[in-house]
């Protein structure tokens, strides 16, 4: 085992130094092709997937993703948990800001999602082949990773403009209220659609110095569509706005002491990370969920506002 071991990482001759180097060109070429096929040009991605340093959240909980889409991991000795993909192009950063806390990819054991758009899963499929990872998400969350775009369904559907992400094949299906397990880490799903059909939120607990909180990691509470979509319904669209209300209500009745949301400026993460010091935690803050969701609900009953508007004046135009 040792002659193997100093075999494959100390190549005793030159014809094996070179087929080390031709191999390792191969693989990353291999990876930079796949990559820029699989990138996505949107007008917000250039600057939603610029790379920032990872950091702390509170204990065990860790922000490894970019400047304007989060990702988050959870760890243990037995394995870690991790929030999000952001971008396909993402995929990357995450990845070295994982290794840069010193946590080895091959460790995440499980991926989570908060809603299938391609800048939050999109980086999903290739985070899970790096990995090995299972990747979890409720039933039309996981039927969307699968197809690799959303359906009609979704308020940002647009049949002229279908941004697709990579295909993700095995998904498995979560419910309302399911907790899941790797190792000593419990993370649990709460459906919050609106943003999408399949939106959830995901809550767990991390421990510091032996205090011990409740995490939320929040879906997007943002309640924006293709042009034509009403959440009040019409134009061949169901009324959804009495779910959007309770996604609301849910998210901030959640118990929570942290709250990090899919954008990060969502919750103010980089400004709490620079402030956070060993004596202060400005992540901490228990009235964070509620502050989010009344802060959505409040935007929300403007958009109902403005589509009541604009179906008055269709009505008296025609």
């Amino acid at each position: 085992m040792v002659n193997y071991i100093e075999r494959a990482y100390f190549p005793r001759s030159t014809s094996d130094i070179m087929k080390t180097y031709l191999l390792t060109a191969t693989l990353l070429l291999a990876a930079n092709g796949a990559l820029a096929q699989d990138a996505i040009d949107c007008s917000s991605c250039a600057e939603w997937n610029k790379p920032v340093a990872p950091f702390s959240i509170y204990g065990n909980s860790y922000y490894v993703g970019t400047s304007g889409l989060s990702s988050v991991l959870v760890t243990s000795p037995q394995g870690h948990v991790l929030i999000d993909g952001a971008l396909p192009q993402s995929a990357p950063l995450i990845q070295k800001n994982i290794e840069a806390l010193g946590f080895k990819m091959r460790d995440v054991k499980l991926i989570l999602n908060s809603h299938a758009h391609f800048d939050h899963a999109g980086g999903v499929a290739a985070l899970q082949k790096a990995s090995g990872a299972k990747v979890a998400h409720t039933a039309h969350g996981a039927r969307v990773l699968r197809d690799g775009a959303p359906g009609k369904d979704d308020p940002q559907y647009d049949p002229k403009d279908r941004t697709t992400m990579p295909k993700v094949a095995r998904v498995q299906e979560v419910k309302d209220g399911e907790t899941l397990s790797v190792g000593p880490l419990r993370v649990t799903a709460h459906t919050t659609p609106g943003h999408t059909p399949g939106g959830v939120t995901w809550t767990w607990q991390s421990c510091e110095a032996g205090k011990c909180l409740d995490m939320v990691y929040a879906d997007s509470l943002t309640m924006i569509s293709s042009d034509g979509f009403y959440f009040s319904g019409g134009a061949g669209h169901p009324d959804i706005s009495a779910s959007v209300r309770e996604t609301f209500t849910k998210v901030a009745g959640l118990k929570c002491d942290i709250v990090i949301a899919a954008h990060p400026s969502a919750t103010d993460a980089f400004a709490k990370a620079a402030a956070k010091t060993t004596q202060m935690n400005p992540f901490i803050d228990p009235e964070g969920c509620r502050k989010l969701a009344a802060g959505a609900a409040k935007k929300f009953e403007e958009r109902l506002q403005r589509e009541r508007e604009e179906k008055g004046a269709a009505r008296a135009k025609g």
